[in-house]
């Protein structure tokens, strides 16, 4: 466990290595999971305000959908988060497949074609880092929880390519933590991989 200010950090989030796959993964994260997106509180405004300039990006059943349900929900397991088509195991309003079969997010599609400037839920972001809020004053956990089957493509191209997961994820890590924290997990990372390369090294 790396402790940085008041944030427990998993050893697995520097150990392993991760690199999304969205060929072989198709965005599954978009519909692979127990509710919608969890957003942050302050994330809540922004999805209003946001919500009109990336409507032409939705689906007419998005639309119906959001039209019905909110532009987010709460969920008591997860607290708020976006709403999906249906059940809560479906694909998130916010999400299209494209002609590919690719889930696209609406808000990210926006963000780089210049029309928001706010990417997607840093939750989003951070997958499959899974952020959880300290409760009564406790530390916050950061932890490394990518999907079993979902995400095996990422897992197999990031150890070929030999890409740290903390290091894919660095734009969503400094986004919710800053460049300071990002900075000190690099750090602690290389340390632990010193550690071990002498440990292994020492070995007869």
């Amino acid at each position: 466990m790396i402790v940085i200010d008041n944030i427990l950090v998993s050893d697995e989030v520097v150990e392993k290595q991760f690199v999304c796959d969205l060929n072989k993964c198709r965005g599954g994260c978009c519909e692979d999971g127990d509710a919608g997106a969890p957003l942050d509180k302050e994330e809540l405004e922004i999805v209003l305000e946001m919500y009109e300039k990336i409507k032409p990006y939705l689906s007419e059943q998005a639309i119906k959908e959001v039209e019905k349900k909110g532009k987010y929900v709460y969920n008591k397991e997860f607290g708020w988060v976006t709403p999906t088509l249906g059940n809560d195991n479906e694909i998130c309003v916010y999400g299209n497949r494209d002609g590919k079969g690719i889930i696209k997010c609406a808000f990210e599609q926006a963000y780089y074609d210049g029309v928001i400037p706010w990417k997607k839920p840093v939750s989003c972001h951070l997958f499959p880092f899974i952020a959880h809020k300290g409760k009564n004053g406790g530390f916050d956990r950061i932890n490394y929880e990518p999907r079993e089957k979902l995400c095996n493509p990422a897992c197999g191209l990031g150890k070929k390519l030999e890409v740290p997961a903390y290091e894919f994820l660095k734009e969503p890590l400094v986004r919710k933590y800053g460049e300071e924290f990002y900075r000190a997990l690099d750090k602690a990372a290389h340390l632990k991989a010193a550690k071990k390369e002498n440990k292994l090294s020492s070995t007869p």
